[in-house]
């Protein structure tokens, strides 16, 4: 038995069970942000204790929401919680629990996840993408984790769109991901079509005739509250028919499309599995653009070696993947 733990800017898992199997226990629990990391370390000793009450465990796997040193089990800090920086959350859990213990960024967990019991079981190589608040990547081949030594690896949501996205801020993440699809739509909304991360992109002529009762809609959906327009609501009223929200959602997929691309074309990976929010939207609004998005910039001898798949182990896909990464290390 392990225990698996996912750590993230809104929620946190404890788990308990085999690689490849349903846990048999299971806590999950809510990110009180104001609390910081300790509060996060409370609950996961409070959540951990209680499932080890029952079952013994051999070693833990932690798969955490931002950038970990995997060799010394340090953090290097996240972007969502304060009083992580350089926390050595490895130790910490060994001196908890005494148990042995494995940490990795959570979009690499998710990989390796995906790869062994998931929508990329099977293949040798297999490139796992999250689009939701953010952009994450994972590459895993031959059941292992690829660049598991380095500091990053598969970021895939960093990648810069063309020569001239010199600036950091310019990133696939910040066009493709949930909050880029927001800030889009706010943008086009105020008429602002200056802004910077309209750089290194083809805008439809829609972009620039979009009627005033496709913008009323999408205000209308917000309660005229900028701040509340997220990318689920602009897929919803893409669903419905609003131009203005389709045009949004084609520019996102052109960037990620363009990305994977780029993946496809350096190490050809056989599987290409996407979770996250966005891709929720479904084959109509997501995955049938994409596809063609990536089909239009990979190299050509390549286009037919690839398939692209929806991840298929939901809200638990980070769990199972600490698991997995608790039994590989154990």
């Amino acid at each position: 038995m392990f225990l698996g733990i996912e750590i993230g800017g809104t929620k946190l898992q404890v788990a308990l069970g085999q690689p490849g199997q349903e846990p048999i226990a299971l806590e999950r629990m809510d990110v009180q942000p104001d609390r910081g990391a300790i509060g996060i370390l409370d609950q996961i000793e409070t959540a951990g204790h209680r499932l080890l009450q029952k079952n013994s465990a051999k070693a833990i796997g932690v798969g955490f929401g931002g950038p970990v040193d995997p060799q010394t089990g340090v953090i290097a800090k996240s972007h969502q919680i304060e009083g992580w920086d350089h926390f050595p959350l490895g130790d910490w859990c060994k001196k908890t629990f005494n148990l042995p213990t494995s940490l990795c960024n959570d979009c690499d967990a998710a990989a390796l996840a995906e790869a062994l019991y998931g929508a990329g079981q099977g293949a040798d190589s297999v490139f796992y993408v999250t689009v939701g608040t953010g952009v994450g990547g994972g590459f895993v081949y031959q059941g292992q984790q690829f660049g598991a030594d380095r500091p990053a690896i598969a970021e895939i949501g960093h990648l810069r769109p063309g020569i001239h996205a010199d600036r950091p801020e310019i990133t696939v993440e910040s066009i493709a991901s949930g909050w880029g699809l927001a800030a889009e739509a706010r943008s086009r909304l105020m008429g602002d079509v200056s802004r910077s991360l309209s750089l290194a992109r083809n805008r439809s002529p829609i972009a620039d005739q979009t009627s005033d009762e496709f913008a009323r809609d999408l205000l209308l959906r917000c309660d005229h509250d900028l701040d509340q327009l997220t990318a689920k609501v602009i897929g919803q009223a893409a669903a419905d028919g609003n131009e203005l929200a389709r045009d949004i959602l084609e520019h996102g997929t052109q960037a990620l499309g363009w990305a994977i691309a780029q993946v496809i074309t350096l190490i050809a990976p056989q599987i290409i599995v996407i979770g996250g929010g966005v891709s929720l939207m479904g084959d109509q609004l997501f995955f049938t653009p994409l596809r063609a998005q990536v089909r239009r910039f990979a190299f050509p001898p390549l286009t037919d070696s690839y398939a692209i798949v929806p991840a298929a182990l939901g809200e638990l896909v980070v769990v199972h993947g600490a698991i997995a990464l608790a039994a590989k290390s154990s």
